[in-house]
């Protein structure tokens, strides 16, 4: 797990920046999608100001496929 907290702008960053793409917003919410190899990957990041529970961008890595270490990489 990354030592700092994540916002969730900057998990959104970094994932647009692994090739992710926005599908859709409803709300606070922004839903994003990657497919690659005609594996599709997709989840939903829900904007606000306080960082992301630890448990919640667990469920996020798990959803796209991305390790913790990837996720380093791409912030």
């Amino acid at each position: 797990m990354p030592s700092r907290e994540i916002k969730p702008k900057i998990l959104l960053k970094a994932l647009l920046k692994a090739g992710f793409e926005v599908k859709r917003r409803k709300g606070s919410h922004v839903f994003v999608e990657r497919i690659q190899d005609k594996e599709v990957r997709m989840t939903s990041i829900s904007l606000h100001n306080k960082p992301v529970p630890r448990g919640t961008l667990r469920a996020i890595l798990k959803q796209v496929g991305m390790s913790e270490e990837e996720l380093g990489q791409m912030m």
